[in-house]
């Protein structure tokens, strides 16, 4: 067993994927009620997805979701996961999440990256080649905003700042607000293809990954080796415990119970429509979630997912297989367990309580006794 210094955190990930035939305003109550749960189990973090035009994923502004979610909550940790940068001019997105850390005195996490919806691009005149770029550039504009004070002349190829002429200290104009954490909030990237240089780039600066929850662990091996040498690039060591590593868990009472409500309820049904969304247009295909190179497309269906990846069992079942995830990708800090649409709200509230009654305290010990 890897050795850690601490017990592994589990956070919530809303990405939401709802039923598009229930009232979005039922949506997003069953939503609050699972962050209030989630904080009463002891989760530590409660994240959000930022989509604008699906009926699926129906969350349009994750910060407002979260501000609403401040006030019904005391010691969870919240963010966007994550703020889709390309959409957003980056002195907005600068303020508005520094304005949300001292809302939330000092309890905001942030996840910067793309988003992933064809129609998204389209309506915000977004061209996807550019995606990457804008997403660095606004990153590295945004951090400046929370480093440093004006006068500001950032010329970019998206985005350009000019705050030079109208500063005046005796009337308070002039100055970009500063997060409440110093020097600003964790800040997380999410990570879904194997090795890339944005991941290296990312390490290299500090920021910590969010592996997708749909990835088989060769390729979190691989995204795990790439995120190390990025670490090391720099002269940093990069420590498993700032990983957090994403997956869809469904635990009842028995294995055959839990493995078939997976397969045909929400869980199994989030696993379709992304494969399907993935397929349709992705330009490298579903090449991302395959075990490797050489799989076929047929091959990555529900029952490849299923077996490999999707985590369903009774507790035992469980907890046996989070382990085996852990020694074989090297150990990881976090586990971020994807919240589903309530189809089935027994069940789903079951399984929230068996993962954190039962589950994480049965890994946790183990994990402390190889230590």
């Amino acid at each position: 067993m890897t050795k850690t210094t601490s017990p592994m955190k589990y956070d919530m990930f809303v990405m939401p994927i709802h039923d598009p035939a229930k009232p979005p305003a039922q949506c997003y109550d069953e939503d609050l009620e699972l962050a209030v749960k989630t904080e009463e189990l002891g989760f530590d973090s409660f994240w959000v997805g930022e989509h604008h035009s699906s009926t699926y994923e129906n969350i349009v502004m994750p910060e407002i979701f979260l501000a609403k979610m401040l006030g019904m909550t005391k010691t969870i940790r919240l963010g966007p996961a994550p703020v889709c940068l390309q959409y957003h001019n980056p002195v907005h997105v600068a303020g508005r999440l520094a304005f949300l850390d001292h809302l939330s005195h000092g309890r905001l996490n942030v996840c910067f990256g793309p988003g992933g919806v064809p129609s998204d691009f389209e309506a915000f005149g977004i061209d996807p080649g550019e995606i990457g770029a804008r997403v660095v550039e606004s990153i590295a504009m945004i951090l400046k905003i929370w480093t440093s004070d004006p006068p500001y002349q950032i010329d970019g190829d998206f985005w350009n700042l000019s705050l030079c002429d109208n500063i005046n200290d005796d009337f308070g104009i002039g100055q970009l607000p500063k997060p409440l954490q110093q020097p600003y909030p964790p800040i997380y990237v999410p990570v879904i293809n194997r090795g890339t240089r944005g991941l290296h780039a990312a390490a290299s600066r500090g920021f910590l990954p969010i592996s997708h929850h749909m990835l088989h662990a060769e390729v979190l091996i691989d995204q795990w080796k790439t995120y190390r040498e990025g670490a090391e690039s720099t002269g940093r060591t990069a420590q498993p415990g700032d990983w957090s590593v994403a997956r869809n868990i469904l635990v009842a009472d028995s294995t055959e119970e839990a493995r078939q409500l997976a397969r045909e309820n929400s869980v199994g049904k989030t696993i379709q429509y992304i494969l399907g969304l993935t397929a349709r247009y992705s330009p490298t295909g579903i090449d991302m979630f395959k075990r490797n190179v050489d799989m076929a497309d047929t091959e990555c269906n529900i029952d490849y997912f299923m077996d490999e990846v999707i985590i369903a069992g009774d507790p035992d079942t469980v907890t046996r297989r989070l382990l085996e995830l852990y020694e074989q990708v090297g150990g990881f800090g976090t586990l971020v367990v994807v919240a589903h649409d309530w189809d089935d709200r027994s069940h789903h509230l079951r399984s929230l309580d068996l993962i954190a009654t039962e589950v994480m305290p049965a890994v946790n010990r183990a994990i402390g006794a190889a230590t």
